[in-house]
């Protein structure tokens, strides 16, 4: 192992990741681990490249060097971006299984207990089908899960990180909000948006911003359409900015003229739901906890706004589509997991529906600490924006 020139982690943070999975290898009686989730390997390695369609593996034994199983074009990310000295590529006109199953029998690991992520979106079912047939005798192993157990606790090094992404969501925010006006259009907004995030140093986003105005805001993950902005209308944003993958998110909403009392209330009751959250989230709390938390808050109004979906869910580490460590830790109803320091988290205490039409969101990311949790923020209220 040895550190190159485009790496961003320490080799002392390569090395302790690295050793806990190992540790977990153990607990779990396995020999081999075959990791091919892309944000796996980009914690364990720091590996990246959009290709990340065509199959790629981590081979992690238990104690010989680890290697990775490449495209052919793909294998340049590795003595680029990563620790990783050893890899077996194929060609486009080659098999990567079997180019994996080949590189396990060279290794003389083929007789060893090998696990792999049996629910990773990028190890498709014909493909574990193939090696489980050319590895008749071996025994397999799922240990879909055993790189995310590390990746919930952000380490000093991770939390530094996210902070660059902290600050190009924050420009990106910021420009959409001055974007807004009426008589400009959704793709203004998101270009504005977009052009800030990058120039902030921000690198492409696992998910673009959304921008959705009037009508259109009420509809679940809608983003620009070019439709023009309106007077005494909604204009919801969510944006997450990136760097070297590790992502943090915000959601705001601004309003083209007077707010009506209805949008009044909502935005107080929103901001008490985040204040409130804020002020209580601390280790030892659990993720159900929160979410129950956030709908006694949000769900006493007059105005028929209520939080459609979970209140948060971790984040960190993302490639398209999605920023969302949801499926490591979601903040939702009857999850115990209790919350750790330097986990970090979207929350979302937001507000759907408000007189059938309206959406009102102002969420942040959030740092658990020794004693409760901070912002990765620095400058952007959670208020609802008033344009003239």
């Amino acid at each position: 192992m040895q550190q190159r020139d485009d790496m961003t982690f320490s080799m002392q943070e390569h090395e302790r990741r690295l050793r806990e999975l190992r540790e977990r290898m153990e607990e779990r009686r396995v020999d081999v681990a075959v990791i091919t989730d892309p944000a796996n390997l980009c914690y364990l390695t720091e590996y990246q490249t959009t290709g990340y369609s065509y199959f790629q593996a981590l081979v992690v034994p238990m104690e010989k060097e680890p290697y990775m199983i490449t495209r052919r074009l793909e294998e340049t990310n590795v003595p680029a971006r990563t620790w990783v000295e050893i890899t077996r590529p194929y060609s486009d006109t080659g098999n990567a299984i079997e180019t994996l199953n080949q590189s396990l029998k060279e290794f003389g690991l083929h007789r060893q207990c090998i696990g792999y992520e049996r629910n990773s979106y990028f190890f498709p079912a014909y493909q574990q089908d193939r090696m489980r047939s050319d590895l008749l005798g071996t025994r397999l192993a799922d240990i879909f899960g055993i790189v995310e157990e590390g990746r919930l606790v952000k380490s000093e090094e991770e939390i530094a990180v996210m902070r660059r992404a902290a600050h190009a969501t924050e420009a990106g925010m910021a420009a959409g909000l001055e974007a807004v006006a009426v008589g400009v259009n959704e793709n203004e907004i998101a270009a504005e948006t977009s052009a800030a995030m990058f120039r902030a140093g921000g690198e492409y986003p696992a998910v673009m911003p959304y921008i959705a105005s009037g009508p259109r805001a009420m509809i679940g993950h809608a983003t620009w359409e070019g439709r023009e902005v309106q007077r005494n209308e909604i204009v919801f944003l969510e944006v997450g900015g990136c760097f070297r993958r590790y992502h943090t998110a915000m959601m705001r909403t601004a309003y083209i003229g007077e707010p009506d009392e209805s949008l009044r209330q909502a935005e107080s009751v929103v901001k008490d739901a985040l204040n409130t959250l804020t002020g209580k989230i601390r280790p030892g709390m659990t993720a159900g906890e929160i979410d129950v938390l956030a709908r006694e808050i949000l769900h006493d109004n007059t105005v028929g706004g209520y939080l459609i979906t979970r209140a948060g869910y971790s984040i960190g580490i993302g490639f398209p589509p999605s920023w969302d460590e949801g499926y490591m830790l979601s903040l939702k109803a009857g999850n115990n997991t209790p919350l750790r320091e330097n986990m970090t988290l979207h929350l979302l205490p937001w507000m759907y529906g408000i007189d059938d039409h309206h959406v009102i969101g102002l969420s942040d990311t959030l740092r658990v600490t020794a004693d409760g949790c901070e912002s990765l923020f620095d400058n952007t209220a959670a208020q609802l924006t008033i344009k003239a």
